[in-house]
């Protein structure tokens, strides 16, 4: 079977593609096999809908959309979804989040992070617990991580510091192993994969697709990735977003799919 990403929104714009795309600091992927078509993710705002209609692209159809997390770049596209679409994602999607420095033990909020989306007119599924979609796709649910690193502040019943628990990933079972789909990589990709390949009893990693946040990350913590990754030895690593020139520059191997792309993985 095959499995097809469409890039309907990154921060980047492919090579030789319609130049009437639109690019944001984002994501939005379609995808797709033989029954099944998901969107994951939306962007910021309604630019994957502009891209996909320039594109050819019929969302008319989808079996569901995949929110992996609540930052805006990610789940801003919400209020253009038609009503009652089916969105699966984490109870804390909601939340508002703000990133925020911290100064003797006292955090200053700066930039709002999340969206005051309406949800009560979809189809919502939310669930803290792996969930299956379909034969193959599978949402992750929430990703355990030993000792999780905080990016600003979730407001609940209180303010508290914001460890992204509700990031979750997509995955695929596909017949060469797991083909996993990352939002922004918050969580950790070793993390990431680890929790994919315990609850599917999986361990071979076809591709590894997506924000794996490394843009900014240290030296020390690039090599990690890349050792872990070099363990792995996924047959296709494509890093895009957050993953950053940065993070691309260390990881062997790896590709960067941008706005525009169609890329089919056998």
């Amino acid at each position: 079977m095959a499995l097809t990403l469409t890039v309907l929104l990154e921060n980047t714009r492919a090579v030789g593609v319609d130049k009437s795309l639109q690019v944001k600091p984002g994501l939005s992927l379609l995808v797709q096999d033989e029954t099944t078509t998901i969107l994951f993710d939306t962007g910021p705002d309604d630019s994957f809908m502009l891209n996909a209609a320039r594109m050819g692209v019929d969302l008319s159809q989808l079996t569901a959309v995949v929110l992996s997390h609540g930052h805006y770049d990610h789940c801003g596209g919400v209020p253009w979804l038609a009503d009652n679409t089916r969105v699966i994602c984490h109870p804390q999607i909601a939340c508002e989040r703000y990133s925020a420095i911290t100064l003797a033990g006292y955090s200053q909020k700066i930039k709002k992070l999340s969206r005051d989306n309406d949800y009560s007119r979809l189809n919502m599924v939310y669930t803290r617990e792996p969930f299956p979609i379909s034969e193959r796709f599978l949402w992750s649910g929430e990703i355990n991580v030993p000792t999780p690193q905080a990016y600003g502040i979730i407001q609940e019943q209180t303010s508290q510091r914001d460890y992204i628990t509700d990031e979750g990933v997509l995955i695929y079972q596909s017949e060469r192993g797991l083909v996993i789909i990352t939002g922004c990589g918050h969580r950790g990709i070793e993390n990431i994969v680890r929790h994919c390949q315990n609850i599917t009893g999986i361990k071979k990693i076809h591709a590894l697709i997506g924000g794996f946040h490394l843009r900014a990350a240290s030296p020390y913590k690039l090599w990690q990735v890349r050792q872990f990754l070099y363990q792995q030895k996924p047959e296709k690593l494509l890093g895009c977003h957050c993953t950053g020139s940065w993070g691309r520059l260390w990881l062997n191997g790896i590709d960067a799919p941008a706005t525009g792309d169609v890329i089919v993985l056998a």
